[in-house]
């Protein structure tokens, strides 16, 4: 079975709205360290927190966050 890689566009979401980690993460409910880490693709967000994400910049998690397969 192939595993796949979960990327997002959490930091250009962030820029087209010149919002920070700090404040992005008060509008989700989480520290600024687990936006950080789910940014820079080194942690998984659950799926609460995807949808948290996703709302904030009012868009779907499909938007912010895709599956890419390895080669």
């Amino acid at each position: 079975m192939a595993q796949h890689e979960l990327i997002n566009t959490i930091k250009v979401e962030r820029a087209k709205r010149n919002m920070t980690q700090a404040e992005l993460a008060i509008k989700v409910g989480v520290s600024r360290k687990t936006i950080n880490t789910i940014e820079t693709g080194k942690f998984t967000p659950s799926t609460i927190t995807a949808i948290r994400i996703a709302r904030a910049f009012e868009l779907t998690v499909e938007d912010i966050f895709s599956i890419v397969p390895d080669k």
